[in-house]
């Protein structure tokens, strides 16, 4: 996927309802996971990401914040993210709680 082209979310629009079910994709373009829950609005937003898993059964929720992604809307308007990360580090961190 060519994400040159997509529009960058603004802040305003970094809250739950834009962001849930967002699909996350590594520097390779692989998916990583998919936004679960959102804490927060905006540059400081925690979001949980859920990586691994099949169809949603175990999966494992960490917790990234808005600063290590960039959302952004594809050209059908449908929201998602990027990040340096890898899944592998990703998996690596904590599993978050809520």
């Amino acid at each position: 996927m060519d994400h040159a082209t997509h529009t960058r979310l603004a802040d305003g629009e970094l809250n739950e309802a834009t962001l849930m079910d967002a699909t996350v994709y590594g520097p390779g373009d692989e998916k990583i996971g998919t936004v679960s829950h959102v804490h927060g609005m905006g540059v400081s937003t925690q979001v949980i990401v859920d990586v691994g898993g099949f169809l949603g059964l175990g999966a494992k929720p960490v917790a990234l914040t808005t600063s290590q992604l960039t959302f952004m809307r594809d050209n059908d308007g449908d929201v998602h993210a990027t990040t340096a990360w890898t899944k592998d580090q990703i998996k690596a961190l904590p599993e978050h709680h809520h």
